[in-house]
């Protein structure tokens, strides 16, 4: 192979790894058989494997647009893999595209899948979230730049600390003074997700999975 040729092979490779590694879902273990995947292509990133009686799935579908045959095939998948013992719940918003929320309304909820969001225009979930659209996008993009899941479910005013660095070099004109508290601010709470969360313990208190 020319030294152009395996230039071009190198830089073919890279761009097919980005594109796996942007195309990967997001996966998070909520603990008692919840595990929570955003999903970014259909139908390549829906999980494989039968359905486990007991364990439970968030599939989050927000911002996701997809294609007519895309949407059935979400549709068919949630069909077959959910069941009361163990449920399937489906996160959508406004922004979730056309062809999706259209196969979304075709979703049977006495068969384990319940969608669960934010309703806006052309949207009405089975069971409702209370957030203000920029709100819940923040909340989403929170967990992408890798705020741990379980912050985005409680609500926390912030944790108090005190700040090392002042501690370490106080301003000369303050160096009496006492040093002085940080509060982190809280992050953003995931409505949605928090309602599925919240379902899910639900179930399992009442012994349901």
């Amino acid at each position: 192979m020319t030294r152009a040729g395996f230039i071009l092979a190198a830089a073919l490779g890279w761009a097919l790894l980005v594109a796996a590694a942007r195309a990967t879902p997001l996966t998070r273990d909520l603990g008692d058989g919840l595990t929570y995947v955003r999903i970014r292509e259909l139908p390549a990133d829906l999980p494989g494997g039968a359905a486990v009686p007991g364990q439970a799935l968030i599939l989050d579908l927000r911002y996701l647009v997809a294609g007519r045959d895309a949407a059935a095939a979400l549709l068919a998948w949630a069909e077959f893999g959910a069941s009361v013992r163990s449920p399937l719940f489906l996160l959508a918003n406004r922004e979730t595209g056309a062809e999706l929320n259209a196969a979304l309304r075709r979703v049977s909820r006495g068969k384990g899948c319940v969608v669960i969001g934010v309703p806006g225009p052309g949207f009405e979930p089975h069971l409702t979230a209370k957030s203000e659209p920029a709100a819940e996008r923040e909340a989403y993009a929170a967990l992408e730049r890798g705020e741990p899941v379980m912050s985005l479910l409680t609500e926390n005013p912030g944790k108090v600390r005190l700040d090392e660095a002042s501690l370490n070099h106080p301003p000369a004109e303050e160096e009496d003074a006492p040093a002085a508290e940080v509060v982190k601010p809280a992050p953003p709470i995931d409505a949605a997700l928090q309602r599925a969360f919240h379902l899910h313990r639900s179930l399992r208190a009442l012994r349901r999975l």
